[in-house]
């Protein structure tokens, strides 16, 4: 057998794509659609994002006993956090070990962004602790808090054409707690904004899904690693 990477990185784009395209032509039912789409993207981060990271569908809560709302897609840390609460299908990940979150629909369109963005806004507000981090010689200061990726990934585009104006202005809106970072339209291309250049960048490829996965995955490397979470914050709630 002779390899092709090119072959390679196109076959998992047209896997995704396929099945997100099956997914819409399918289900019938909004919310069965919905939790399909979710579980595709899903199953791309599980499978190849690096070992210390994983993704779930969850709520976030910080220590002073705020919950975000329900997070289709959330990146969090699994070699540091100190715990993951599940139970019944639920799960609740500590703000502290949160990378990124993305919300997962079928199609983007201006009130799904602008959905997205409060999904965002409302895991980003959570109080995050940090604490000193001791070694052999002696203690590192307490890390500063790795901004929150925040973004979504839909199949589809509801405007045409489907990366443009439209998308730009409806990204623009939000700037602050509610800003999203990366996003993909698998059909079409995916997005991100640059800090550096305060602006977006829209990349009209023919593999979306797969140069996604690979902006992300550099995204996070220079992330870094997550603080150092003060348990003994989320420890006082067995007194109450």
């Amino acid at each position: 057998m002779t390899w092709s990477l090119p072959k390679l990185l196109a076959g998992l784009h047209d896997d995704i794509q396929r099945r997100l395209a099956t997914v819409r032509d399918t289900i019938d039912h909004p919310g069965s659609k919905g939790d399909a789409s979710e579980g595709v993207w899903l199953k791309l981060l599980q499978t190849y994002l690096p070992q210390r990271y994983q993704a779930e569908s969850a709520h976030v809560v910080d220590s002073n006993g705020v919950f975000s709302e329900q997070i289709d897609v959330v990146v969090f840390d699994r070699q540091y956090s100190p715990f993951i609460f599940k139970y019944e299908g639920q799960t609740i990940v500590p703000a502290e070990s949160v990378y990124a979150v993305f919300e997962a629909k079928q199609s983007i369109n201006a009130d799904r962004i602008d959905y997205a963005q409060k999904k965002a806004a409302s895991v980003r507000r959570l109080h995050r602790t940090s604490l000193p981090i001791p070694y052999a010689q002696g203690t590192y200061p307490a890390k500063q808090l790795i901004p929150i990726i925040g973004g979504i990934l839909t199949f589809e585009s509801d405007w045409n054409p489907p990366l443009g104006k439209a998308l730009k202005t409806a990204l623009g809106k939000e700037d602050g707690d509610g800003r999203l970072d990366l996003g993909c339209v698998a059909a079409h291309g995916h997005f991100a904004f640059d800090p550096e250049a305060g602006q977006y960048e829209f990349c009209r490829e023919g593999k979306p899904a797969t140069a996604f996965l690979f902006k992300l995955i550099s995204q996070l490397q220079f992330s870094g690693t997550v603080p150092m979470i003060d348990v003994q914050a989320y420890a006082r709630w067995l007194l109450v």
